[in-house]
Parts: structure tokens; C-alpha cells; sequence
């Protein structure tokens, strides 16, 4: 296998088919029988829209394929080489299944892996056999290139704090008529290519261990976005139960932002997001009772759905309950949902607690919570997210 001498970098691109399926003997010879054929036809078609100076190489059904690349910034070089190689995985893999197979099979999968090398090896031989080394370990798992392109998005987006925060009114429905009592910060992501909104992004940032990371920038940036929030008026802000365990979190570093803009512990409410399940609840308790002694106060969020239970809320004591809208959509058209929210509101009372009600979207949602005890409301009806600068902080507004 032969590479221009003169080429600053090379790339490799490896092909590679795992799954299951291979060990039935009928895929396993339909494999070797049609891929290298379906393989080399498709570089000779379309491989020179990609690639430049394109060698190929095979090791039994393994395809390497090996390229020069021009001299520019080895970032941008990787960031192209995932990006071919994601792009030829996902018009490849169906499009070889089907004429191979006929149709989908399960458990059988192209893998693809990328590596990039300068001009660091002086042997072209080293180099060749290193960049294969890599390519191989690199694309062991599935969509390989895919998730490597998603983890260099997710480091842009905490590079350049490319977060922006939207606040969403939550209402006071203790007086005649619904009154501003405070915000929720909610996080969105201008313009992403790979995550389908800030719950995908925050998935994959718990997939790749960055969870406190992500957390700690839509924390600041809410707290960064609402400098001038009235006195009385309550931030909520989400954080995830996961991550009050995580070495890095500090009560000490929010403290010190607040005072930054002007704001104290007294404005926020911390709101619990239970994506995973608290499983110490003991050290949980340990590091709530240390934000309650600066003055901050503890909610917790999607009550009747998910991982929230009644447990968390008996164990941790929180100041406030959030109920989930799928508790709250249609409430007054159906009587078991009724049931619940009044035992949430009996159970609320006797501990102390308040409660929010989320989605609020129809006048008879928010009439029937509201007879229900049901102390604060949020959702389209009363106002949709955005900037903190279109909600003058010292104007009640009208909940309708």
C-alpha cells in the first residue's frame, strides 16, 4: 500500500461489519461474497467527492482506506475525516443490506473508525501502521464517528459557553388574580446540529461524563442572564441529582456568582431533576442541608412522573413540588388525575410544602388547580420561556 511521501497528514478511514449475524453461516458467506465487490464500486463512484489521493487496503473482509490530506490545522483535518467517515457509514450500511440481504438484518452493523496522523513519524511504514492501529481502535464501537463529531460539538458548546438561558414565569395563584412570583431558567441551544434539543445534549453529556460540566454552565449562564431580578422574586434552577455527588460541585462557586450580579441565595430554588434515581439519599440530605443554611431554598421537580417518588420527597423535605404536566393536561376532564393532585395537596399541606403546577395551557386547567389548593402555576397559558430582558422584572403579570 503505497502513500504520497509529500502529504503533510494521512488519514484512514476503516470499515469493519460486527454484530451477531455473522455467525449464521447464510450472512457470513453473502458477507464476503458481496462487500469488497460492493465496497471497491462504491469508492470508485463516489469516493473521489470525499477523498483525495485514495489508496485502499483489505485485511480478510477489514477495509482500510488510506489518503493524503493538505496542509491545514490538524482540528479541522480530524473534524473532515469523522465526518467522511460518518457520512460513508450511514449511505453505505443501508444501501449495501439491501442489496446484499434484501432488507434489514438484525444485529449486523457497519462499524467505521478514523484516525489522523501528521508528520510526526519519520517512517511512512510506522506512520501506515500506527494510523491503522487507531482506526481499528477507534471504530470498535457503533456510529464510533458519529459520537466522536457529537463529543467535539459538546466541548465547542462548553468552550464557548454557546448556551442560552430563557425564563419562563412561574405564578402566584394565592390572591384574586395570578401575580409574577417567579422564573424558571431553562436552557436552549441555538442552531445544534447534533442534539435534538437541550435534553438531548444534556443525555449525551451524562453518556460522556460531562454531566457536571454542562450543568455548571447552564447554571451560571441562568444566574448571568436575570442580574437585576427583584427583590422577592424566585429563580428556579435545575440541577440534576447525579451531579450533588459529583467531587467538583461546590455550593461556594454558585454563592459567588450570585454576588457578582447582584442576586443572593435567597433568590434561587434549586429544582431536582430526577433523570436517574438519588440512590444515597443520606448524602443528599447532607448536601441540601449545606445550601439551606446560605439561604436557598429546594424543589422538586416532575412529581408524578419518572423517577420522582413520594420517597424523595419524605426524605429530602423540599420547599416546594413541582407536579409534572402529565399530571396536570386534561385535570379537569378526568377525575383520576383529580384524585392524585388532591393527595399531592393534602400530603403538601400537612408537610409544608408548596405546590407548582407545570403545563398549565387552558383557563380550565388553571381554575380547577387552582380549587384544588394548588398554590403556583406555570405554562403557556401564563407565559412561554424567553429572554429575561422581555419580562421587566417589577411587573406582576396577569395569569389570565
Amino acid at each position: 500500500m503505497n502513500v504520497r511521501k509529500d502529504s503533510v497528514g494521512m488519514g484512514i478511514i476503516y470499515f469493519a461489519w460486527h454484530g451477531k449475524a455473522q455467525e449464521k453461516p447464510e450472512i457470513k458467506s453473502r458477507l464476503r461474497a458481496n462487500w469488497r465487490r460492493f465496497a471497491e464500486k462504491a469508492l470508485d463512484e463516489d469516493g473521489q467527492a470525499f477523498l483525495n489521493g485514495v489508496t485502499r487496503m483489505w485485511m480478510r473482509d477489514d477495509l482500510f482506506v488510506c489518503f493524503s490530506l493538505p496542509d491545514e490545522r490538524a482540528e479541522k483535518l480530524e473534524e473532515r475525516l469523522l465526518e467522511i467517515g460518518n457520512e460513508l457509514q450511514l449511505d453505505w450500511e443501508p444501501r449495501f443490506v439491501e442489496s446484499a440481504f434484501g432488507g434489514h438484518v438484525a444485529e449486523l452493523r457497519l462499524h467505521t473508525g478514523v484516525s489522523y496522523l501528521d508528520g510526526g513519524i519519520v517512517s511512512e511504514e510506522e506512520r501506515l501502521y500506527d494510523g491503522i492501529k487507531r482506526a481499528i481502535v477507534h471504530g470498535q464501537s457503533i456510529g464510533a464517528a458519529e459520537r466522536s463529531l457529537k463529543r467535539r460539538a459538546l466541548e465547542h458548546i462548553l468552550d464557548e459557553r454557546l448556551i442560552m438561558p430563557v425564563y419562563q414565569p412561574i405564578m402566584s395563584l394565592q390572591r384574586d388574580k395570578a401575580s409574577l412570583f417567579g422564573y424558571e431558567a431553562l436552557s436552549r441551544l441555538p442552531g445544534s446540529r447534533w442534539f435534538d434539543g437541550p435534553l438531548g445534549l444534556f443525555q449525551f453529556a451524562d453518556e460522556e461524563g460531562l454531566t457536571y460540566a454542562l450543568d455548571r454552565l447552564a447554571r451560571e449562564k441562568a444566574i448571568e442572564g436575570c442580574a437585576g431580578l427583584a427583590s422577592g422574586r424566585k429563580l428556579f434552577i435545575n440541577i440534576t441529582a447525579k451531579i450533588m455527588n459529583d467531587a467538583s460541585f461546590s455550593p461556594g462557586q454558585t454563592l459567588l456568582l450570585l454576588q457578582q450580579y447582584g442576586l443572593s441565595p435567597h433568590h434561587v430554588v434549586f429544582e431536582i431533576t430526577e433523570r436517574t434515581s438519588i440512590e444515597d439519599f443520606d448524602a443528599a440530605k447532607r448536601i441540601l442541608h449545606h445550601y439551606r443554611t446560605q439561604g436557598y431554598q429546594i424543589a422538586i421537580d416532575d412529581a408524578g412522573a419518572g423517577y420522582s417518588s413520594l420517597q424523595s420527597i419524605v426524605e429530602l423535605k423540599p420547599d416546594y413540588i413541582k407536579l409534572d404536566r402529565s399530571l396536570i393536561r386534561g385535570i379537569h376532564q378526568d377525575g383520576m388525575k383529580a384524585h392524585l393532585v388532591q393527595t399531592f395537596a393534602d400530603l403538601a399541606a400537612k408537610m409544608d410544602i408548596k405546590l407548582i403546577a407545570e403545563g398549565i395551557e387552558e383557563d380550565e386547567e388553571l381554575l380547577y388547580i387552582r380549587a384544588l389548593g394548588v398554590q403556583y402555576a406555570q405554562g403557556f397559558l401564563l407565559g412561554r420561556p424567553a429572554p429575561f430582558a422581555l419580562y421587566p422584572s417589577e411587573t406582576a403579570v396577569n395569569g389570565g
